[in-house]
């Protein structure tokens, strides 16, 4: 495969391609301290409209403590929330091991995430992985999520790169439909076993 016909940069979507998440691990820890059972609590804090105003930015981590506690009653404090709240992840190793061949290989790569500030503290601080991507486009930062087109539009530009240059990973069909629709090399990823191999035979194996 020739150089020329290679994507120049990957984007990796990063809840359920690098790192898998659980809002059950949450909503039970907090259950003993709420009104509300671990599935009540998981209603109000997992993709819902109160998560969608966090992420894109309009509730800072305050506001959306507070939200949380009156929907929930929860009687524990914001610091011990948040804790858990960023607590939730786990590494997809073969997936991490990938975007570190790219990395070694002088891939540029790129996060592009629905997430929020208190997550992003936490991956930073405790998954080395995150700290070697070029860069970072995140929706609660533009005030945008996907598959809005807002948010291509920003790592585009933060890219420098688009169309086909572009390979981009996502588990959600209906981003990656938004990311083929800019004429970007858009995969849907549902398992390491097939991806990874699938990226490093088109990066040139």
């Amino acid at each position: 495969m020739s150089n020329a016909s290679r994507p120049r940069a990957v984007v990796f979507d990063l809840g359920k391609v690098l790192l898998d998440f659980d809002y059950g691990i949450l909503a039970r820890r907090m259950a003993p301290l709420s009104d509300l059972s671990a599935p009540a609590i998981l209603a109000v804090v997992n993709q819902t409209p109160l998560l969608h105003r966090y992420e894109t930015g309009l509730l800072g981590d305050g506001e959306f403590f507070e939200a949380v506690v009156a929907a929930t009653g929860f009687r524990g404090d914001q610091g011990r929330f948040l804790d858990w709240f960023g607590d939730i992840f786990t590494e997809i190793a073969p997936m991490v091991a990938l975007h570190s061949t790219l990395v070694d290989r002088g891939v540029p790569t790129y996060v592009f995430s629905n997430t929020n500030a208190h997550a992003i503290r936490h991956v930073r601080r405790v998954f080395p992985f995150y700290r070697r991507f070029t860069g970072e486009v995140l929706s609660y930062e533009v005030q945008s999520m996907k598959p809005d087109v807002k948010i291509y539009e920003a790592i585009e530009r933060m890219s420098g790169f688009g169309g086909a240059d572009l390979l981009y990973l996502d588990d959600r069909p209906e981003n990656i439909a938004a990311g083929a629709s800019r004429g970007w090399r858009a995969w849907i990823h549902e398992d390491p076993d097939i991806t990874v191999p699938r990226v490093l035979s088109l990066m040139g194996g």
